[in-house]
């Protein structure tokens, strides 16, 4: 008589969710969505305001999908644009089925982090706190401040991170598949990013324009790609236009004898061929547009929604 086969294990039920990862202007946002990702999905700087607009990040974990909504830095906004960004990560944090709130622990408890707590504590969903950038201060001065955020604002979770020495990650990753709630995944399981690469191209131009000029240069300044041609030859052609504010920024953008725009147009396009994994001709051109961030085109090519 034959013994009966072991019972199977029933398969694992996929769990998918959205995570907002929301915060102040250079809180670390941008580097710890790319930190979790194991890519490059959203541009980076030392400069505030880096992220203008949502772009999802997707990280398959322990049989979980995580899709972590990278959100602009809120802030006091001014100008129209500024009314987009701050729109679209609020938007985020709404859609979104948790929310990582994330505190540069070295700047502690400033005034925008104050006025982002107050808002969150009036949703109902869950959030978490992530003190990041905890290897720049001392250790004893953690917990008073995760406990004075625990005042403002009540959270499920506490963890202290290092997105850029990509410490501590291992169990915000743990937890946060742990938790997405059961349901199918929303995207194929080897797509990193919902952004399209005339989108990225644009980005990495952009962030070349922040690494590589300063003052009022970097936040006046918007890329747009006019074309993608794919070549034959597996190559592709990429045209983008610089947008800058005023005629003095286009100057320093272009440089003396075209130096500027050309390190940066050199720079961003060994970025582009690495993450494309192939040949990239890269032609940067640059305009000055008076009040372009205030015009409702430009806004909309970003992938905001004109908030008026």
């Amino acid at each position: 008589m034959s013994e009966a086969p072991p019972p199977t294990a029933p398969p694992l039920q996929p769990r998918c969710g959205l995570v907002a990862v929301v915060g102040a202007p250079n809180a670390g946002k941008s580097t710890l969505v790319n930190a979790l990702a194991g890519t490059k999905v959203s541009i980076v700087s030392p400069k505030p305001q880096t992220t203008r607009f949502r772009i999802r990040a997707v990280v398959m974990h322990a049989g979980a999908q995580i899709i972590l909504v990278d959100t602009p830095g809120i802030f006091a906004p001014r100008r129209r644009l500024d009314r987009a960004m701050v729109a679209a990560a609020w938007g985020g944090a709404q859609d979104a089925d948790r929310t990582l709130l994330i505190v540069d622990a070295r700047a502690g408890v400033t005034d925008p982090v104050r006025a982002i707590c107050e808002r969150l504590a009036q949703s109902p969903r869950p959030v978490w706190l992530a003190l990041n950038k905890v290897d720049l201060i001392e250790p004893p001065r953690l917990l008073p401040l995760a406990a004075e955020l625990n005042t403002l604002l009540k959270v499920e979770e506490t963890f202290m991170i290092s997105a850029e020495k990509q410490r501590g990650l291992d169990r915000l990753l743990d937890q946060l598949a742990a938790t997405m709630p059961a349901g199918p995944y929303l995207f194929p399981e080897d797509e990193l990013s919902d952004l399209p690469n005339r989108m990225l191209a644009a980005e990495i131009v952009r962030e070349q324009i922040l690494r590589q000029t300063h003052e009022e240069v970097p936040h006046h300044a918007t890329v747009e790609t006019e074309s993608w041609q794919d070549r034959k030859d597996g190559s592709v052609r990429v045209d983008c236009t610089i947008y800058v504010g005023r005629a003095t920024q286009k100057a320093i953008l272009i440089g003396d004898g075209g130096a500027k725009v050309k390190a940066i147009g050199q720079s961003a396009r060994r970025e582009l061929e690495a993450l494309l994994e192939r040949r990239v001709h890269l032609f940067l051109n640059v305009k000055d547009r008076p009040g372009w961030d205030e015009e409702r085109g430009r806004i909309r090519a970003l992938g905001l929604e004109d908030e008026g």
